[in-house]
């Protein structure tokens, strides 16, 4: 295999700067700098013509180091109240991105709440079709019969505006292994997609874990007669050596993948976000390093870093966002040591590991989980959760959470509203115990409202 960058370097010289193992020792961090300039600056002019590139083995697709997730489109409040996508956001955000070198589009019948495969189509439709390579899934997750899922087929031809896909997955499989058959192995699936395949109407197939070691291993063991041409895995410095709950280490996976030569995508390589927005002295440690860069930066060139990895994707719901990680990969400046010192400090601080995907919503009795999730963690990383009410700073700690609690979720959308009913459960791909999660955070709002010794 011959992956190439955009600035001339192949696989073997992109070994030789990573050194043994991958590794780029603290010291040579400090000084990373490419044509002058900060690898990775948070300021500064957005270059047009310095993306770096990686090239599908399989097809010789040129493909961008950054991928555009479809997941998080900027939404606004539509005339009847309710949220719908900002189509002209969606427009200049991808009008910027193919600009500066963003060809990777990634989305679902599923995101956005069932939007963003319209949104996407009439964004990119406005482009020559060979100017961007467009993904989408197979995200038959509660009705796998055939001909749902056909139809489902169908309709992502019809919403994205395009006759075929460039990359096309089996969306988040992982779970258990009768799932996986029953969504595309016992109802025909898997085969007719291998057809749409040789039909050209998919180029490449695969498919995106979340779930189980053995699962993987099982999916990954078709590959003698599927050929899969690539995986999509989570992957960031935290869950390299560290991933907590029900996901498997980063480290596997890659390693698994990297020894059977399939091309790898990556996702949530900021963790759901939990990786720019780390507590205080963690973001003063990555600051040391590089003043110049976002604490965002690092995670993406971690997973940059990997020399298999053909796009990294991530959902840029803001402009500041693409522009940023533009910078961090105009070029890529490779790195990965310094980060695993920074992922064992990160696992000190018990964060609830919800990356915003939103598969919980709606919630039938009108919970904003992810809301309610992400202000939990926002609190934990700035030291506003406290352990015991005998704290030294529990008083400062308590209002924070408190009225951010109020702000950032409204009193009807609480974790006190929880039945326990389940049903968001089995669409979790990080497998949280939803339910547990909100219990324990009602019981933990109600002790700081009531001031009571915990």
């Amino acid at each position: 295999m011959q992956i190439k960058k955009d600035n001339g370097i192949d696989r073997r010289e992109f070994l030789k700067r990573l050194g043994a193992g991958t590794i780029v020792t603290t010291t040579a961090l400090a000084g990373c700098k490419s044509d002058g300039a900060a690898a990775g600056s948070a300021a500064g002019e957005v270059p047009t013509d310095k993306m770096t590139y990686r090239i599908n083995q399989n097809t010789d697709d040129k493909v961008s180091i950054l991928g555009y997730g479809c997941m998080r489109w900027p939404t606004r409040k539509g005339a009847d109240g309710r949220d719908e996508i900002d189509q002209e956001t969606v427009n200049e955000l991808v009008d910027y991105a193919l600009a500066h070198g963003v060809n990777y589009f990634d989305t679902s019948p599923v995101y956005v709440q069932g939007k963003s495969e319209t949104a996407t189509g009439i964004a990119l439709s406005r482009h020559p079709r060979d100017s961007y390579f467009l993904a989408t899934k197979m995200s038959n997750f509660s009705n796998w019969s055939r001909e749902n899922s056909i139809a489902m087929y169908e309709r992502s031809l019809r919403e994205l505006k395009t006759d075929y896909f460039d990359y096309y997955l089996l969306h988040s499989v992982g779970g258990s292994i009768e799932d996986f058959n029953r969504r595309y192995i016992d109802n025909g699936m898997l085969d007719f997609m291998i057809e749409e395949r040789k039909a050209g109407r998919i180029r490449n197939l695969g498919w995106s874990f979340h779930g189980d070691a053995h699962v993987f291993d099982h999916i990954l063991a078709l590959h003698d007669t599927v050929h899969w041409d690539f995986c999509q895995i989570q992957m960031n410095y935290s869950d390299w050596r560290n991933a907590r709950g029900n996901n498997v280490d980063a480290e596997y996976l890659y390693q698994e993948l990297d020894k059977r030569e399939i091309p790898i995508i990556i996702m949530e390589p900021l963790l759901g976000g939990r990786l720019s927005n780390v507590p205080d002295h963690i973001a003063a440690r990555l600051k040391q390093q590089n003043p110049d860069s976002s604490v965002a930066s690092w995670a993406f060139r971690f997973s940059g870093s990997m020399p298999r990895v053909l796009t990294i994707l991530s959902g840029m719901t803001y402009m500041e966002h693409l522009q940023d990680n533009i910078r961090t990969y105009s070029p890529l400046v490779p790195l990965t040591r310094f980060l695993y010192d920074t992922a064992e400090l990160m696992l000190q601080y018990p964060t609830i590991p919800c990356n915003d995907c939103k598969y919980c919503m709606p919630c039938p009795y009108g919970l904003d989980i992810p809301a309610i999730l992400l202000h939990y963690n926002k609190c934990v990383n700035e030291g506003n959760v406290s352990s015991s009410s005998q704290d030294e700073n529990y008083r400062k700690a308590r209002r924070a959470f408190l009225v951010g609690y109020d702000r950032s979720v409204p009193k009807l959308r609480q974790a006190s509203h929880c039945v326990g009913c389940k049903q968001c459960n089995p669409h979790c791909p990080q497998r949280i115990d939803i339910p547990r999660e909100m219990r324990r955070i009602d019981k933990y709002v109600e002790d700081l409202k009531q001031e009571r010794e915990f």
